[in-house]
């Protein structure tokens, strides 16, 4: 019998701790078929900071690294900056990425430091209980938002990529989704060219990829994956918004 789709090699075998419907598996696969492809198992160092990537070194089979919530930007540049020949990548949340790790990540970017960051989108704070996250959108509700985020008190989602992309030493910035099987394997070219960015030397690379979090959202998987489609990617474009060709 041929195989035609199977666990990647640098996927363990631990099952899942995530909620029913959480599309952070789905990311964790992505990024486990890329380091495949390219063969750089044995030269990929992940960071992975406080949030609902906390356990990813329990699903990568690769070098993995625990970093302060927010700091794991700061954690892979010292990486990168004793061990260059590594592929090193960040994983990280909206609530850390772009709240608590706001100033690392765009420091990061401003420095062009050569390092990956797998941003993961979900809108929401997911491990600590549902709050509104800087990228929560207006009028949702969440637990600490219990009528909609108000745009007067909150002020405006934050925009990562659009941001980041204004910087010069960002050379490869995109934002996927991954709410439907054609997205998916956008997001997986969207991975692949950030490391490969990165394997050239060109310089800072992000992919935001839109996720979804059933659990907090108070919606079916099914349901969770229609409201990224219809409520976030209309706020949240999708696209390349940096892409430099050479240092």
């Amino acid at each position: 019998m041929d195989v035609v789709f199977a666990r990647p090699t640098s996927m363990t075998k631990q099952r899942f701790h995530y909620c029913p419907g959480c599309t952070h598996g789905i990311i964790h696969r992505l990024v486990a078929e890329v380091i495949d492809e390219m063969e750089i198992r044995e030269d990929t160092i992940g960071v992975a900071p406080v949030g609902c990537s906390v356990l990813l070194y329990n699903y990568l089979d690769i070098d993995m690294q625990e970093a302060a919530h927010g700091r794991a930007p700061a954690l892979a540049t010292g990486i990168k900056r004793v061990l260059p020949d590594r592929m090193v990548f960040t994983y990280q949340g909206d609530g850390d990425l772009a709240s608590i790790g706001t100033a690392e990540i765009i420091h990061a970017a401003a420095r062009g430091e050569n390092i990956t960051a797998v941003f993961v989108n979900n809108a929401i704070y997911g491990m600590t209980g549902g709050q509104m996250a800087p990228t929560t959108l207006a009028g949702q509700a969440t637990t600490t938002s219990k009528t909609g985020r108000n745009i007067q008190s909150a002020g405006f989602p934050i925009r990562m990529s659009e941001m980041l992309a204004t910087l010069d030493g960002a050379a490869y910035i995109s934002r996927v989704s991954i709410h439907n099987p054609a997205h998916v394997i956008k997001a997986k070219k969207a991975l692949r060219k950030a490391f490969e960015t990165q394997k050239r030397g060109i310089g800072f690379s992000m992919v935001e990829l839109l996720s979804t979090c059933p659990t907090n959202w108070g919606l079916k998987p099914t349901e969770a994956l229609k409201w990224l489609e219809e409520n976030m990617i209309p706020y949240y474009p999708l696209g390349e918004f940096k892409i430099k060709q050479e240092v």
